[in-house]
């Protein structure tokens, strides 16, 4: 919201409301916000959990020192959707990316939500049914891929090779034809992915002889297949105790670098 705010008083000459248009002084803006909520506001809930006593159950495995973990406040998820959100609201440029964030953090915060009331309310350590949580997963993956093939706003940048027919002089010496290279964006099913060549894959030969007209649903079944893996893999490396605020770190560190550096006409 603040991009566009900034974005009318630099139209109006506002001293300094230009800096809002740099990506790296709005990253590093929401780091700091982020930051900050994490701090100041994840001691208060923390504190808070602990009072009303939603703690971690723990089960037994033999294993030394894991039962220490008992009590440990959970549903501190709040504070990781917190960080995310707030931050990429006020300091975000609007598009179909951030829109699709936003609903997939919301979408998977509630996934989680629920699994923790289960857990603590219920009384039941397992939580939010597997199957419950794959469906809401699933969905939650055709809602992505079904959207990032169908918008029109959904592009890839490439490099276009046109031919300049008018003719220019340069010391003095004419030339007709030069060629130059121009961005276009492009409407395509191709992905940046390591060790293929030119760092490209494309999904529409993931499955030789498929007709175009199909190409959506091997493109979302993909999606789906990513979104659903990523969330469990997530789940299953925070471990014992049900904490997942290491991974989740992990995870929008990774995340992060990857959306400024796309997001840098230089780096991208």
């Amino acid at each position: 919201m603040l991009y566009y705010l900034f974005e009318y008083l630099d139209k109006i000459d506002f001293p300094g409301a230009g800096v809002f248009q740099y990506i790296s002084f709005r990253a590093g803006a929401a780091i700091g916000l982020s930051l900050l909520i994490s701090i100041y506001f994840g001691y208060r809930i923390i504190d808070y959990l602990r009072l009303k006593q939603v703690g971690e159950s723990i089960r037994d495995l033999g294993l030394d020192g894991q039962m220490k973990k008992k009590g440990t406040p959970t549903m501190g998820g709040l504070i990781i959707i917190a960080a995310i959100l707030i931050p990429v609201i006020l300091f975000a440029k609007f598009n179909v990316y951030i829109f699709l964030l936003v609903i997939t953090t919301l979408w998977t915060g509630l996934i989680g939500f629920v699994d923790d009331y289960i857990k603590i309310f219920r009384k039941n350590k397992d939580g939010l049914q597997g199957k419950f949580k794959v469906v809401g997963q699933v969905g939650l993956g055709l809602i992505v891929g079904l959207t990032l093939y169908f918008n029109d706003s959904v592009v890839i940048r490439e490099y276009a090779e046109t031919q300049r027919t008018d003719p220019i002089f340069i010391e003095q010496r004419q030339i007709d034809r030069t060629e130059t290279r121009d961005f276009i964006d492009v409407k395509s099913t191709r992905t940046t992915i390591p060790f293929f060549k030119n760092n490209e894959f494309d999904y529409d030969r993931l499955v030789p002889g498929l007709p175009d007209s199909l190409t959506w649903l091997v493109y979302t079944l993909v999606a789906t297949f990513i979104i659903t893996a990523v969330s469990n893999g997530a789940n299953i490396t925070d471990g014992i105790d049900g904490l997942a605020a290491g991974s989740s770190a992990i995870i929008g560190i990774t995340l992060g670098i990857l959306a400024y550096i796309s997001g840098n006409t230089i780096f991208a």
